[in-house]
């Protein structure tokens, strides 16, 4: 007796993809931006970068670890030779409030006169970046310029501004596209936000 293959169709057709099961988000998880809506604030980004720094053969310094992602879509995309490195400085770890700032892996001495892009993804209230900001300037950067994914509009002034930003997000927590919830979720192709938050 022989044993036939699975078959590829039915009696509808072809069989179809397998489709992917929907990650099981934390409750009430809403989406605020799209994959998209992403794609499309990469593009412009990129060309505003671009007009920038084209001609100014940046160190680009991503900022670990929410903006692997941002970085890792945003590179391609810019066409013009730059160098890469990175900095891990954070006030949150695996919580969803800031504490005191944590340097993990400081600024490379490569910054010394160099214009320095710093890409990470969000401007929240401001406090890492301005701090990261401020220790490239002190190690001798030439200039420092800051291109976040998300800007949170927040009804206070930040102590810095983004150069360039992908997206505006409400005052409330945001997970995806490189920011986690709890030290998950990173990997979202779009951004969610908590409800109640």
């Amino acid at each position: 007796m022989t044993m036939s293959s699975p078959s590829l169709t039915d009696a509808t057709g072809p069989a179809s993809q397998p489709r992917l099961p929907s990650p099981a988000l934390p409750p009430g998880a809403e989406l605020i931006v799209a994959p998209g809506e992403i794609r499309s604030a990469l593009e412009r980004v990129s060309r505003e970068i671009t007009a920038v720094l084209a001609d100014r053969h940046p160190l680009v310094l991503a900022v670990m670890r929410g903006g692997v992602v941002f970085a890792g879509q945003l590179l391609p995309m810019l066409p013009f030779p730059l160098d890469f490195d990175y900095v891990d400085a954070t006030r949150y770890g695996d919580a969803t409030r800031g504490g005191e700032l944590q340097w993990r892996v400081d600024v490379p001495a490569s910054v010394r006169g160099r214009v320095v892009l710093v890409v990470d993804d969000i401007l929240d209230e401001g406090h890492t970046l301005a701090a990261i900001r401020g220790r490239l300037l002190a190690a001798g950067a030439l200039q420092v310029l800051i291109a976040v994914f998300a800007d949170k509009q927040l009804p206070r002034t930040k102590p810095v501004a983004a150069d360039f930003a992908g997206v505006g997000v409400p005052d409330r927590y945001v997970f995806g596209f490189g920011m986690d919830v709890r030290g998950e979720w990173r990997n979202l192709p779009a951004v969610y936000a908590l409800r109640g938050d």
